[in-house]
């Protein structure tokens, strides 16, 4: 696979960051900027499995694998933004979680921001949301987009309804609101669709990441390392 600029612009950020995010990025989810199937060089995984790792800083705490047992769904569909996609799913997987990318059917998508590509592993009609600890759903276009569907804004309510951690960021929110979830809820997102989370009920706040219950929302790709750190605490709180 070509290591594009784009992708080096990640694999730098993930190696940057001063929480450790891992720069492994799955073969099951990333498939490169020519359609194919191969990761970053040494990284084999197969749907639901975690990549071999590579290495990176990790804090002692986190060297203990502790997700080891968690399996966290990524709601992802065409115009996701790469950065908000593959940076929270690298830093789970390097502490022990399971990642399956889910959206509308089986199929590769494309980032709106660059020319990375997705490859969605189970429709969202084939999948039980109780087999998943978490739900992530990544920003850009791509939440508009889902929540065109109504399996997808079904999934949602249902996860969201469980009581388990759901983490949206940027534009995320708009799946969940589409769902009818965020009324009466504490939440961020992105400044040009405050006045839309507003409107749903929720109680917005410009802040970098907002815990209410289940539900973790942060505003853009500078709270990258915040958002990925507050999935890692609900899940263990689990």
């Amino acid at each position: 696979m070509q290591i594009t600029r784009r992708m080096h612009q990640l694999i730098t950020t993930a190696l940057t960051i001063p929480m450790g995010i891992l720069l492994a990025l799955p073969t099951s989810s990333l498939a490169g900027s020519h359609g194919g199937s191969e990761a970053a060089p040494g990284i084999r995984v197969r749907e639901g499995e975690r990549p071999e790792r590579v290495r990176e800083r990790i804090p002692i705490e986190d060297r203990v694998m502790p997700l080891r047992g968690k399996h966290v769904a990524f709601l992802v569909g065409e115009g996701f933004h790469d950065g908000e996609t593959f940076i929270p799913m690298a830093y789970l997987i390097n502490r022990g979680a399971r990642v399956t990318v889910i959206g509308v059917e089986p199929a590769t998508v494309t980032a709106y921001n660059s020319d990375i590509t997705a490859r969605v592993h189970r429709s969202v009609s084939d999948v039980d949301a109780g087999r998943y600890d978490a739900l992530v759903i990544p920003g850009g276009r791509s939440p508009d987009w889902l929540r065109q569907h109504e399996e997808v804004v079904t999934f949602a309510r249902d996860f969201f309804e469980t009581g388990k951690p759901v983490a949206a960021i940027c534009h995320g929110p708009q799946v969940l609101i589409t769902a009818g979830v965020m009324e009466g809820r504490a939440a961020t997102c992105f400044a040009d669709m405050a006045d839309e989370l507003k409107e749903s009920g929720a109680e917005y706040a410009d802040e970098t990441v907002i815990r209410d219950d289940n539900l973790i929302t942060s505003r853009n790709p500078d709270d990258i390392p915040a958002f990925a750190k507050a999935i890692k605490k609900s899940l263990l709180k689990k």
